[in-house]
């Protein structure tokens, strides 16, 4: 099959990663046209129209993909260049991929109520949107396990050095970051040796260097886990993250395990407690560094995400 993913902006580099992975792993051919950029994160592009100045590409695909995917609000009423994706929708597999955006989270009933009644397919990038959308299949995100940026990087450091923490928060509300701030300022202050450091608005590249080589990475407490999870420990990093019972059951449901590498931290009081064992127990804190990559190699790779989401395809209807 030839699956044409559309998108305004690729929600941290996720469809990108899917692209490869499908691309890799499978018989179909995926490519991605985005329109827009936003933060400036610079993730990596297939065809992105700002940068266009001829469409044929964009026609051909229009015409001969089997799939459109659309990912977060886009949607056939949108423009590619010169086209209206609606002329060409019919006998399309339609799916429709959710991230978390915020007129999804604001407002799940009205992507819901209408995928629905157009008998589409929807998938959600996190098992915590399932609870908002129950018919959609969670797809774990992709990460390009293998790509130098996400493989370990330094030793565990030295008894006279700083633990670093590092913390990437896209919207500092949704991650906990002020809990996050108040709780390592406080243990700096009772004299632990720890440090921390906040990635936002900085190019991926960067925000993957500097999470690489630090010791600890705090996702966020919200239930569920962000995609810098996955990042994280595909690079041999300790991550703290608050996943619920939901998630976790979804995780094992995916994994075929009970094993898992998170530190769960589901409030302040037990980030607070988490970190402080990470920080004095340096056997623990080898432990988690070590079991993450390897747990992500055996049960997160590529192929598994690639197989899951062509049997997503397989159960889709033409519309």
């Amino acid at each position: 099959m030839l699956i044409l993913m559309i998108t305004t902006n690729d929600p941290a580099g996720s469809a990108f990663n899917l692209l490869q992975a499908v691309n890799a792993n499978s018989d179909h051919t995926c490519r991605l046209i985005t329109t827009e950029t936003r933060y400036n994160f610079f993730f990596r592009k297939d065809i992105h129209i700002p940068l266009l100045s001829d469409y044929s590409e964009i026609e051909f695909l229009l015409k001969n993909a089997d799939v459109f995917h659309f990912h977060m609000i886009a949607d056939e009423n949108m423009t590619l260049g010169p086209f209206r994706i609606k002329e060409y929708i019919n006998n399309k597999i339609i799916i429709h991929h959710h991230h978390g955006e915020p007129p999804f989270r604001e407002n799940p009933s009205l992507f819901r109520v209408k995928e629905l009644a157009l008998n589409r397919t929807a998938i959600v990038s996190t098992p915590d949107l399932q609870l908002l959308y129950p018919e959609a299949t969670w797809l774990p995100n992709a990460v390009p396990l293998n790509d130098i940026l996400y493989l370990p990087a330094l030793p565990l450091h030295n008894d006279q050095e700083k633990f670093v923490i590092t913390h990437s928060p896209t919207r500092r509300y949704l991650k906990n970051t002020d809990e996050f701030i108040e709780t390592v300022n406080m243990l700096k202050i009772e004299g632990y040796p720890v440090a921390y450091k906040i990635i936002e608005k900085t190019p991926h590249e960067i925000c993957l260097r500097t999470k690489r080589t630090s010791d600890i990475f705090f996702d966020h407490i919200q239930g569920y886990y962000g995609i810098s999870s996955l990042e994280a420990l595909s690079q041999g990093v300790a991550c703290i993250a608050g996943l619920s019972d939901h998630t976790l059951r979804l995780i094992k449901e995916f994994t075929k395990t009970d094993e898992h590498p998170w530190v769960i931290a589901k409030n302040k009081v037990e980030l607070r407690s988490r970190i402080i064992e990470l920080l004095t127990d340096r056997k623990k804190l080898a432990h988690y560094k070590e079991v993450s990559r390897k747990w992500m190699l055996k049960y997160w790779n590529e192929s598994k995400v690639a197989a899951k989401y062509i049997e997503v395809l397989n159960n889709s209807l033409i519309s």
